[in-house]
């Protein structure tokens, strides 16, 4: 059996908003979000929550990131998320508070089925719990969970849950040590 691209059916997905929302997020994430040009991060939250984000307070968000669906996604107070980041949310993406997520880092909620002839669509929703760091250039995949101040360094692959207070690196992630947070 072969790959049949031409039977791909993800019609069953539905990303909980008609097609004007969609469009109007489409461009105010091209103009506020993927954009460098504009540095400021206060407006960027104002939109997150004008398209349905619940967003915290003391949110830093830099430029040049990419969100697919704000409606989707839920952030807590004091998180950082910084340049290049995309939040590729098919499904919800909860980032709890006093999390980081560094330059380049990308959180996916969907994949396809690689057994399949057909290549179907998968999500998986994504959890980043109080005080996680993801690092620059590391990817969360479909239906991870973060714990408590887990750590994923840079470049890494989280395909599995991160336990709290422990740093995993490599691809797949395997953790490498307990996280102790001084001071």
């Amino acid at each position: 059996m072969k790959t049949l691209l031409k039977d791909y059916d993800n019609s069953w997905y539905n990303p909980k908003a008609g097609l004007l929302k969609r469009m109007c997020w489409y461009f105010a994430n091209l103009l506020f979000f993927n954009n460098g040009f504009w540095p400021f991060s206060g407006l960027r939250v104002i939109l997150l929550r004008v398209f349905g984000a619940k967003v915290g307070k003391g949110v830093f968000i830099k430029p040049c990131i990419n969100i697919k669906y704000p409606w989707l996604l839920d952030i807590g107070d004091y998180v950082w998320i910084g340049e290049g980041v995309w939040i590729d949310n098919l499904a919800r993406v909860k980032i709890g508070s006093n999390v980081c997520v560094s330059q380049g880092a990308m959180l996916l909620t969907g994949n396809h089925n690689y057994r399949k002839s057909t290549f179907d669509l998968m999500t998986g929703e994504i959890v980043l719990k109080e005080g996680t760091w993801i690092g620059a250039r590391a990817v969360v995949c479909p239906g991870v969970t973060c714990e408590s101040h887990s750590m994923l360094t840079v470049g890494s692959v989280a395909t599995g849950n991160l336990a709290p207070y422990s740093i995993y690196s490599g691809n797949a992630a395997i953790k490498v040590k307990d996280r102790k947070i001084i001071g």
